[in-house]
């Protein structure tokens, strides 16, 4: 786990960090679940709320869910009268989502809720902390994204040898 001059291993490292995560998602879980609504719904809400009207396939993208969990998603949304679907005025092939006013409403009041949670969660890091957490983990998904998995090295020197 750890050696004696008190370095992290990356195996701990990734234990923690997805506790951490795995605990995080479960208090904003249990803080939005209150009001009706699943951790997607209230991502998709989110994101429309930050970037304005986007097609179903870039709200997936930037939430990282899968078409038929994003359908499902609006299909609830809308329901709720807190979105709407409607053609693009340039092309009418593309469908955009948009936040309806009583949306952009619920979801403002939501989120602003949701920074206090995350502000709550994150209170005892001090600013310097914060940063570098930031950077650190920045860093990581950054070289996460690039690398390639040994296992898949191997193979790939076996099969060119």
């Amino acid at each position: 786990m750890t050696d004696q001059s008190n370095n992290v291993s990356a195996p701990r490292l990734w234990l923690v960090l997805a506790r951490a995560y795995g605990s995080i998602v479960s208090y904003i879980e249990r803080s939005i679940n209150g009001l009706g609504l699943g951790l997607s719904d209230f991502m998709v809400l989110e994101v429309l709320l930050h970037k304005g009207p986007l097609t179903i396939s870039v709200i997936g993208q930037k939430v990282l869910l899968a078409s038929a969990s994003m359908t499902s998603a609006i299909d609830r949304l809308e329901k709720r009268g807190l979105v709407v679907r409607r053609s693009c005025s340039s092309d009418r092939r593309i469908r955009l989502v948009e936040l309806t006013c009583e949306g952009k409403g619920f979801i403002e009041e939501i989120y602003a809720r949701h920074e206090k949670d995350l502000e709550l969660v994150t209170e005892g890091l001090s600013d310097e902390e914060r940063r570098t957490m930031y950077e650190g983990l920045k860093k990581i998904g950054l070289a996460a994204k690039v690398a390639v998995p040994t296992q898949q090295k191997d193979q790939n020197t076996r099969i060119s040898a």
